[in-house]
């Protein structure tokens, strides 16, 4: 971190984000919904082509935590909202594919969703700084991509 700068940004962004997450996941369970990862691996999927994503691709595609994707995939299998199969591209990958309960689920988690993301963030937001917060954020995804792609070259 650049020490000529002053750092409280960046806890104050990870407390809002804690904040208006935990907020969420109490509006989904109040709902007798299951939590936002859910919602999460389902939205990737949904808007990928054809429903469906390599694994690494929907762990890239992933808003919240990549943490035990996998497991989480295996649960959403069970509860037949994805299906995971061998890709048919090499044989050794693995590619999750939304079902149409998975999107019906997806659909039914949204108003939760939105709602707390209307009252506890975007309410507060002044339109030029919305569009001020969006632009810093794409900088910075695509100030750490650049970093990336330099770090693999």
């Amino acid at each position: 971190m650049n020490v000529k700068h002053d750092p409280a940004a960046w806890p104050l962004f990870l407390r809002a984000h804690a904040e208006i997450v935990a907020a969420i996941e109490q509006r989904l369970a109040a709902g007798g919904l299951p939590p936002l990862v859910w919602y999460d691996v389902l939205w990737a999927l949904e808007r990928a082509p054809g429903w469906a994503l390599r694994m690494g691709a929907l762990a890239d595609a992933m808003v919240l935590s990549r943490s035990n994707l996998s497991h989480l995939v295996a649960r959403l299998e069970v509860e037949k909202l994805v299906i995971r199969r061998k890709s048919a591209e090499d044989g050794r990958g693995a590619v999750a594919t939304l079902t149409d309960k998975g999107a019906a689920l997806r659909l039914a988690m949204w108003p939760a969703y939105r709602d707390v993301m209307e009252s506890e963030f975007a309410r507060h937001l002044r339109p030029d700084d919305a569009r001020r917060l969006e632009a810093i954020l794409r900088h910075l995804l695509a100030s750490r991509r650049q970093v990336g792609r330099a770090a693999d070259e």
